[in-house]
């Protein structure tokens, strides 16, 4: 295990700050509860954008951008939406600083630059876009809507967590517009599935599909849709979600239209919406006491090429060599680097993109090309083989497809071991307190019991599966009636 990271069995927490930190993935910032994501992060997030974009685009979606600024009365007009993100809210009061007489040097709020109406610096852009919205939308013929934005968002949290929960984030929220409820339905679930399918197949995470209760759905929504996946220390975490707002926002903002009928409706919406809190799942659900794991399919490099020499006639032969595998490699739509920089030994490289988690590791010396071979590292398992040079890039391209196929095949047996039926409440809180994982227990359906067993435990109901079996069972705590198990867990 490197010394410079700290073991998960001694503290999972420090164990992923270190990883974050120490694989160059962000960085803490002057701003409090902000960070900064370093350009191997970004690189990383940037990976996921373009795929999610591109997925979006494909369901017909198209993108677009709205102000930063809220004006207060906006946000204050979908009261249920207001309410629950009051809290966290950051807001403009002035626009100008003056020179401080009492203090040379320093600056002051201009107290006579107060503005007329205070600016909420959004936490989300329901209110925003649907006072567009309102301009955009007259008939039928102007829906449906499907619009998406890449942006930022600020919500003041007081306990922060490198990508997990910081105070702003980089995310898409995606704010629909339609004719009817059933397709405002239907599009919520195609973008949970959207979600579902880019987090299972891109970053090898396995998701649970469900529904959340009126306790945890989003304010203002009528249904909240989410994905929920399994970390390594058994908490769950909160991969994605998709909202139908029904006609709360339109009644909020008085966006009607004229049916084919020839009637005023009020028009029927969903948003939805992923973060850079996807990063933190991924560091979370494969990383290992050596450092970071990653996806090939998402990994800013796929594959880095280490040379291995004595003296400058080796390294000229072992350049001329490495050029024409990195040719095919690129040709083949492979990430790779080729990393001779003379200020590291190899075994230093070596461990440095074993903590960066780049996929597949290549070693290649003057041995190597009289042999026609090169030695190739799997940084998921850390298996060491030797390869023939001919045909490199199909051998490292399928070995890239193996070891994405293999994330997900172990992430997977590790969440659904960790899925356990509790009958009793004795046998919940054995579970939360000694194993953890999804526990998927009966509950009577009342917000009560629900805040209840969240005070005994800080367990919750993660979600109610979209695939859930009706059966006859009692409650865990009350012993009332239930028709269906649901899912806890503690949380991030």
């Amino acid at each position: 295990m490197s010394k410079e990271i700290t073991a998960r069995a001694q503290d999972y927490s420090q164990w992923y700050n270190d990883l974050i930190i120490k694989g160059e993935l962000a960085d803490y910032s002057a701003v409090r509860g902000c960070m900064v994501i370093k350009p191997y992060g970004f690189a990383l997030w940037e990976n996921m954008r373009d795929q999610l974009d591109k997925m979006f685009k494909d369901t017909g979606h198209v993108n677009a951008y709205f102000p930063l600024f809220v004006p207060k009365s906006l946000f204050e007009a979908e009261e249920k939406n207001a309410e629950g993100f009051a809290k966290e809210c950051a807001i403009v009061t002035h626009y100008r600083l003056k020179n401080d007489p009492a203090r040379k040097g320093k600056l002051m709020v201009d107290p006579e630059a107060k503005l007329e109406e205070e600016l909420v610096i959004r936490p989300t852009s329901e209110a925003i876009i649907w006072n567009t919205y309102k301009t955009w939308i007259q008939s039928y013929r102007d829906l449906p809507i499907l619009v998406n934005q890449w942006a930022n968002v600020v919500r003041w949290e007081m306990r922060t967590r490198l990508f997990l929960r910081t105070a702003e984030f980089l995310w898409q929220e995606g704010h629909t517009a339609h004719a009817t409820s059933q397709e405002a339905v239907e599009e919520a679930v195609r973008m949970l599935n959207v979600y579902a399918e880019f987090v299972e197949n891109w970053m090898a995470v396995p998701v649970i599909k469900g529904v959340k209760t009126p306790n945890e759905r989003f304010a203002g929504a009528v249904d909240t849709y989410c994905i929920e996946a399994l970390m390594q220390d058994g908490k769950a975490l909160q991969a994605g979600t998709s909202h139908f707002l029904g006609q709360n926002f339109a009644k909020a903002f008085d966006v009607q239209f004229l049916t084919k009928e020839n009637k005023q409706e009020f028009v029927w919406a969903t948003s939805w919406g992923v973060s850079t809190r996807l990063i933190g799942a991924l560091v979370m659900a494969h990383s290992d006491d050596e450092g970071l794991v990653l996806p090939p399919k998402i990994a800013p490099l796929q594959v880095v090429i280490v040379p291995i020499y004595k003296g400058d006639e080796q390294k000229q032969l072992i350049d001329s060599r490495v050029k024409d595998l990195m040719h095919e490699l690129k040709l083949a739509g492979i990430r790779v680097k080729y990393d001779d920089s003379d200020n590291s030994r190899p075994g230093w490289k070596f461990a440095e993109y074993e903590k960066k988690g780049v996929p597949v590791r290549i070693a290649i010396g003057a041995r190597d090309i009289e042999n026609n071979t090169v030695e190739i590292a799997r940084r998921d398992t850390r298996e060491k083989s030797f390869i023939s040079m001919d045909n490199l890039s199909e051998q490292i391209f399928n070995l890239l497809e193996r070891i994405q196929q293999d994330m997900f095949d172990r992430a997977k047996k590790f969440r659904d071991e960790s899925i356990t039926p509790a009958n009793t409440w004795d046998e919940f809180t054995g579970l939360i307190a000694n194993k953890g994982g999804f526990i998927s227990a009966h509950w009577d359906g009342t917000s009560e019991t629900e805040e209840k067993i969240k005070e005994l435990t800080k367990a919750t109901i993660r979600c109610i599966p979209l695939d859930v079996q009706e059966e006859a069972g009692a409650c865990i705590l009350t012993g009332k009636p239930s028709d269906k198990r649901v899912l806890f867990a503690q949380a991030y």
